[in-house]
């Protein structure tokens, strides 16, 4: 797509918002996103302040500090969050969707395929979604450990009970996945709302006993903190970034509301009310800085803490579970993108398509996230853990974005181009600040996004050899069908489907067929799926037909990133294309499953083609994940050496 015939930014395939939802519905929507975008990011009062001024750091909770702490975390939320992402980064949406798989199928578009530019951003996406899977991992252990570690401040001999509550409270919340979030994400908003109000009222309570921290506002105690700090200061902000943590999700979750709710949400509701919060606890602190050990619950009414913990657990839970479905969307996409196996997939409504649940993926998250709350046992610990991937993903997207901006907003790029270097700057600072945390706990989400990253490039590059190797071994239709048509073998009643990855070689599902069976279908068609670098494939790009001999058809089907593959439903469509009909009960599918074989080419080195060959053999077949009934289905198998 060329700059010229780019949309500008903001615009979307159904208007303004991309979604096409009216006024009367836009009220609903900013409750939504409430509920389902702010959870990760407004769970972050809960501990932000109190790893600010932990030992960890070695801050005095005097008076300048309290001010200069406040300072660089709400200028961090309004260049970080409000200017960066929720300004200008959403307005690079990729057909109404965002998130940094979306962002990088978008960046990519603007690169010649197979360049070694559009290679770089490549690995940068995959590395940006390997690290977000590390914040999936962290943010369920740390909301619901600083959720539940009010009980401390209510009852201290509780202490014991922290941990296993923790563990329960998870638990519930991962086994809970397979049923869906449709009903329970109903009351999501109205909690979530109640969340903020109450962070308002607590943080607006405090305030007016120390008014004096509204200075807060004016950068300059940011300066004079790094000015009496000198270099040590900037280790501070490994804690800052606490308080931007979930910035990102609020461009991943782009697509389910739209731009629109998502903005409004937070510049008049979010904002203020994480603002009124984390300023109300620092006029607790200047007024009783002794009480520095956990500000938040500290500045409760002891009425009120009961409830307040309470609250804030079901804050928590809902953070987690905004984590959990964004992990499953990303997977979905990163499935159809082919960088990760394809995995069983569960629709859990009948209404919405991107209610689904992903079983691999909530059990995989589940043992890790029990295992942080096991091993760090604290949220001060695990927040220690916390922050290197947030920034180091942050810095990808201000990559990503500098580029969409310099390729596909002409009008645009003279005044963004410029705030993205300074949005590199901080991100870099962040970056900078949580790496010096890596032998306390930071190398934890790092190691798992190299583990991560290494696995989904195996995986990617593993497909491209078994493509090489087949196409390589395999026999051109141009010159097999003649051949074939000379000396036809008997003709059977019936459509046969065979699913191949290239369309220009004959399946080995077809050649097994003939080997073995000694018989051809009335009707043969070549079937290849492709998945577009757009979220849905539009309407006229769905399908496209060739007849390429005596009832010898090719068939491509498109899809979206975005989109479940139905392979049955898009052939029942087939007739409007190429005026074929195709009977449910009268089609065979055949599919070749290959088992592979480790070799001593050049393609990989030989550890990487065992994982590749480990990863294949785990994989679920395509044919389930094309939705392809069981009972129409003949699956053959093929030994393949890379």
């Amino acid at each position: 797509m060329s700059a010229a015939s780019t949309p500008t930014p903001g615009s979307g395939p159904h208007g303004q918002d991309g979604h096409g939802h009216g006024g009367a519905s836009r009220f609903a929507l900013v409750i939504g996103a409430i509920g389902v975008v702010f959870g990760d990011i407004g769970t972050s009062p809960l501990y932000t302040l109190k790893e600010a001024f932990s030992p960890h750091y070695g801050l005095d909770s005097g008076h300048d500090t309290v001010l200069g702490v406040l300072s660089l975390a709400f200028w961090s939320l309004m260049i970080v969050v409000t200017l960066k992402y929720v300004t200008i980064i959403m307005r690079a949406d990729n057909e109404g969707e965002g998130g940094i798989m979306a962002l990088m199928a978008l960046a990519r578009r603007t690169l010649r395929n197979g360049s070694r530019s559009a290679y770089v951003v490549g690995i940068l996406g995959i590395f940006g979604a390997s690290l977000f899977f590390g914040d999936g991992v962290i943010t369920p252990a740390i909301s619901v450990l600083g959720a539940i570690e009010g009980l401390e401040i209510a009852a201290p001999g509780l202490h014991h009970f922290i941990v296993p509550i923790t563990v329960a409270v998870l638990v519930l919340v991962f086994m809970a996945q397979r049923f869906g979030t449709e009903k329970v994400g109903k009351v999501f908003g109205p909690i979530t709302s109640l969340w903020f109000l109450s962070l308002a009222a607590i943080g607006a309570w405090n305030i007016v006993e120390a008014p004096e921290v509204l200075k807060a506002f004016n950068p300059w105690w940011g300066v004079l903190f790094f000015m009496e700090h000198g270099w040590h200061g900037v280790f501070i902000l490994g804690a800052v970034v606490l308080a931007v943590t979930g910035g990102e999700a609020l461009y991943a979750d782009m697509g389910h509301f739209g731009a629109p709710p998502i903005r409004h949400a937070w510049y008049f509701f979010v904002l203020p009310c994480l603002v009124l919060n984390y300023l109300g606890q620092g006029a607790l602190v200047l007024q009783h800085p002794e009480l520095v050990r956990n500000p938040f619950y500290e500045s409760v009414p002891d009425w009120a803490l009961y409830p307040m913990i309470v609250l804030a657990t079901l804050a928590a839970v809902i953070a987690s579970q905004a984590v959990i479905t964004g992990a499953f969307s990303v997977s979905r996409q990163a499935m159809q993108l082919g960088y990760i196996p394809r995995m069983r997939i569960k629709h859990t409504s009948h209404d919405t398509i991107g209610q689904i649940y992903i079983p691999g993926i909530n059990w995989l998250l589940m043992v890790m996230v029990l295992g942080l709350v096991l091993v760090f046992r604290s949220s001060t610990n695990l927040a220690v853990a916390y922050g290197i991937s947030v920034s180091a993903t942050m810095l990808i997207d201000t990559l990503l974005l500098a580029l969409v901006a310099r390729a596909l907003w002409p009008r645009w790029r003279n005044w963004v181009l410029p705030l993205c270097v300074v949005f590199f700057l901080i991100d870099l600072a962040f970056v900078v600040a949580n790496g010096a945390k890596l032998l306390q706990g930071a190398w934890f989400p790092v190691v798992l996004g190299i583990v991560l990253f290494t696995l989904m490039r195996t995986w990617r590059r593993g497909r491209e050899l078994l493509g090489e190797e087949i196409r390589k071994d395999g026999i051109h239709t141009d010159t097999f069908l003649p051949g074939l048509m000379l000396a036809p073998p008997v003709r059977v009643p019936g459509t046969a489907v065979f699913l191949t990855a290239d369309a220009t070689v004959v399946p080995h599902a077809l050649l097994h067929n003939l080997k073995h069976n000694k018989v051809l279908h009335e009707r043969n068609v070549f079937l290849t799926v492709e998945t577009l670098p757009v979220p849905h494939a539009p309407a006229g790009q769905r399908l496209r037909m060739d007849q390429i001999g005596d009832d010898f058809y090719r068939l491509v089907v498109r899809f979206g990133f975005m989109e479940t593959p139905d392979v049955p439903l898009a052939l029942m469509r087939a007739c409007d294309v190429g005026g074929m009909s195709f009977d449910p009960m009268d089609t065979t599918y055949f599919a070749s499953r290959e088992t592979i074989v480790a070799g001593r080419r050049r393609g990989m080195p030989i550890w990487r083609d065992k994982l590749f060959a480990f990863m294949h053999r785990n994989a679920a077949p395509a044919t389930g994940f094309f939705r392809i009934p069981g009972n129409r289905l003949v699956e053959l198998g093929s030994q393949v050496e890379i």
